[in-house]
């Protein structure tokens, strides 16, 4: 008798794909595509060609299977599991950039409630709770086109940044960079080299470092973003653009 290794297989056992990828509860494509990009790359091969696993290759499919529940992308989790990056650090970003999206989804579900109560007491519908609702909602949806400039990285420091947002501070910043586009309109004839010039580029780089961290990541994605301006979707263009004029002379600021 044999115990509980009775059951397990043998240390030399070869996998084809379909009962490899059972045993993760993947799917064989999903083993074809880790192959492409060198996360999982098959112990052997038949001669007809046909991949073969083995138990080293099942334990380093299942670290990727949990770090891709946790939300980490495939090029994460290939440096991850090649030692290239540090497993510690990552995994308490992802855990911040987890519970932002959760506090988010929870506002969300509470409008949904209050919602809910207040057409449970009355027949007429108060339109305000529905906007309220909207606007918890797409507080997290006018977000989601800024990914793509950012890199995985930047967007797991970016996530853990939005726990420092409070409402009140981003009133304040908000109110501080209308402040400054209208002191710049205002010196638009100034001399970039000129000390006025150079005192409203200081406040400039202190609001984008209050966003940024100071952080190199975040500061390339901020950079791509508003180099692309002419692609972001309509709305975000009345949002977040700024005037030409602007970008001209805080450009021209930065140049001397």
């Amino acid at each position: 008798m044999r115990g509980g290794n009775s059951l397990k297989p043998k240390t030399d056992h070869l996998y084809p794909p379909h009962e490899f990828a059972g045993l993760a509860g993947v799917t064989v494509r999903a083993l074809h595509h880790y192959d492409r990009l060198g996360l999982l790359k098959p112990v052997s091969r038949t001669q007809a060609g046909y991949r073969l696993y083995s138990e080293r290759d099942l334990a380093r499919l299942e670290q990727i299977v949990l770090l891709k529940f946790l939300g980490f992308s495939l090029k994460q989790i290939g440096e991850l599991l090649d030692d290239n990056s540090d497993l510690l650090d990552t995994l308490r970003r992802q855990r911040v950039a987890l519970g932002a999206k959760r506090g988010q989804l929870e506002r969300a579900i509470q409008a949904i409630r209050e919602t809910e109560t207040a057409l449970a007491g009355c027949s007429k519908p108060d339109w305000k709770i529905f906007i309220k609702i909207i606007k918890e909602i797409e507080m997290n949806n006018d977000t989601e086109w800024m990914k793509k400039y950012y890199s995985d990285e930047a967007k797991s420091k970016l996530e853990e940044r939005k726990g420092l947002w409070s409402p009140e501070l981003q009133a304040r910043v908000s109110q501080q960079w209308s402040e400054l586009f209208a002191d710049i309109e205002a010196s638009l004839d100034e001399d970039p080299a000129g000390p006025k010039a150079q005192a409203l580029l200081t406040r400039w780089r202190h609001l984008v470092a209050e966003f940024t961290g100071g952080d190199p990541p975040i500061q390339c994605g901020l950079n791509a973003m508003y180099a692309d301006q002419e692609n972001w979707p309509q709305p975000q263009k009345q949002s977040f653009s700024i005037r030409p004029e602007i970008e001209n002379f805080i450009r021209r600021a930065m140049e001397v």
